[in-house]
């Protein structure tokens, strides 16, 4: 009996040594891994503003790769046309080099936009999908480059052409 209980004992000891190791580095690591960044914009007209935010994070699996998740969310008003977009994107860096980054982001974007006329209002609510790829420099932070939509569609999209340059900054 007294073998049964040392056995018993030394068993769980076993798993709780066990079960407290899956909970130690691994876990904390994540976090050291992880970057945060996005956008923020303003503008203002004579009859009109535009604002914008786009927090995104990712995950820096080594010094080549990360990806990660932005969520972007756009508000325009100009005379009586209004305008708002919101939704995500995901999106993969790649830098061959430390001072090249090329990219792939998927976008999904919500479009409710109403359009004043002389005699009505046209309004238009549906779902905008965008696949960017794209090039950059990169120095620390910062990336300045340009990407291509590839799945731009001029009567729908909220950007004026497929090529559009782009900032990014990670912390």
């Amino acid at each position: 009996m007294r073998v049964s209980k040392l056995m018993f004992t030394g068993i769980i000891l076993l798993f709780y040594n066990f079960c407290n190791s899956q909970n130690s580095v691994k876990n904390s690591d994540f976090w050291n891994h992880v970057r945060f960044g996005g956008g923020i914009g303003l503008g203002f007209t004579n009859n009109g503003f535009n604002g914008s935010i786009s927090p995104s994070a990712i995950y820096q699996f080594n010094d080549q790769l990360a990806t990660g998740t932005s969520l972007n969310f756009n508000y325009s008003k100009f005379n009586d046309n209004k305008f708002l977009a919101y939704g995500g994107s995901v999106l993969s860096l790649y830098n061959p080099i430390p001072q090249l980054q090329l990219s792939t982001e998927y976008e999904q974007l919500r479009i409710n936009r109403t359009i004043a006329t002389s005699t009505n209002s046209i309004s238009d609510n549906y779902w905008l999908p965008a696949f960017f790829i794209g090039a950059g420099y990169s120095t620390r932070n910062i990336t300045v480059g340009l990407r291509y939509d590839l799945l731009f569609n001029e009567q729908k999209s909220i950007y004026a052409n497929a090529l559009m340059p782009f900032v990014r900054v990670y912390f």
